[in-house]
């Protein structure tokens, strides 16, 4: 079993919840996790933005799952970054992790590069995931419509870009600039450090064979995507849905990349009822 080497209790929310680190493979890695809320297990990828904590999201799900949110290696307080090469290298990590936590099946989500990732673990180990949820997930690739380079964007051009409203409360907090310089140039420094990890396994593009592997992905698979996503258009959420033999697509109106975020509700309602059914 993981080892735990530091966790708090963080209350407030509608769910309380755990901050902590735990040590997996004999220390090669520290493994920063959010856990809270009771239920089914629903594990959580976090996308290419990085680590954003116990959102609201998080919370209302909690309400009816035990929320499992890991940090992958070279994001927020996650270290072994340097033992992992490949995205298959990332694959077994997570696998590791899942067999170190105790889970013997587990219902798994994740956004954009979260669901890429998602999607491939559901691949591999398909006895161990009954439910898939993938929001706006990278992973393919149309040559006649490329998604957007997102490591190529200024963090205000990827703002401007994920949102259908930029001007909306939950993206106006995360456009606002610190007043303190050195608040900025340590943000910048955490925006460059989730980059670079994120990168390694999907830069230039974010496209690795997952046609060659969607045959093994028969486990139900809901599709969510907001109606207007200027980073992976709504051409890739059919193209996911005729490769998913098992899947179905909900599209939220008024919605940018970031469903979890700008439409929370819409969101949750969506993954509560396909993961309740």
């Amino acid at each position: 079993m993981a080892k735990a080497s530091k966790r708090s209790l963080v209350r407030g929310n509608l769910v309380d919840h755990e901050d902590k680190i735990i040590d997996i493979r004999q220390g090669q890695f520290q493994v920063e996790l959010l856990q809270g809320g009771t239920g089914p297990t629903l594990v959580y990828l976090h996308g290419a933005s990085g680590h954003s904590g116990w959102s609201p999201f998080l919370d209302h799900l909690a309400q009816s799952f035990r929320i499992i949110a890991p940090v992958q290696p070279g994001v927020g307080n996650s270290t072994g970054l340097e033992h992992l090469d490949t995205l298959w290298d990332l694959i077994i990590f997570y696998e590791d992790l899942i067999h170190e936590l105790g889970l013997e099946t587990l219902h798994l989500c994740g956004d954009d590069y979260g669901g890429m990732v998602a999607a491939e673990l559901a691949a591999h180990c398909p006895r161990l995931i009954p439910r898939l949820a993938l929001t706006a997930p990278f992973g393919l690739w149309i040559d006649d419509n490329p998604t957007i380079d997102i490591f190529a964007l200024t963090p205000s051009e990827r703002k401007h870009l994920e949102w259908f409203n930029p001007q909306n409360e939950p993206s106006s907090n995360l456009l606002t600039q610190a007043d303190d310089q050195i608040s900025v140039l340590e943000q910048e420094l955490v925006n460059t450090q989730t980059a670079q990890a994120i990168g390694k396994f999907m830069w230039p593009i974010a496209e690795h064979g997952l046609s060659k592997r969607a045959h093994r992905v028969t486990m139900p698979t809901l599709l969510i995507w907001g109606d207007s996503d200027q980073i992976i258009p709504l051409s890739y959420a059919y193209a996911f849905q005729n490769l998913l033999s098992n899947s179905e697509l909900t599209i939220i109106e008024q919605c940018g990349h970031l469903p979890h975020l700008e439409k929370p509700g819409d969101y949750c309602s969506a993954l509560t009822a396909f993961l309740s059914t």
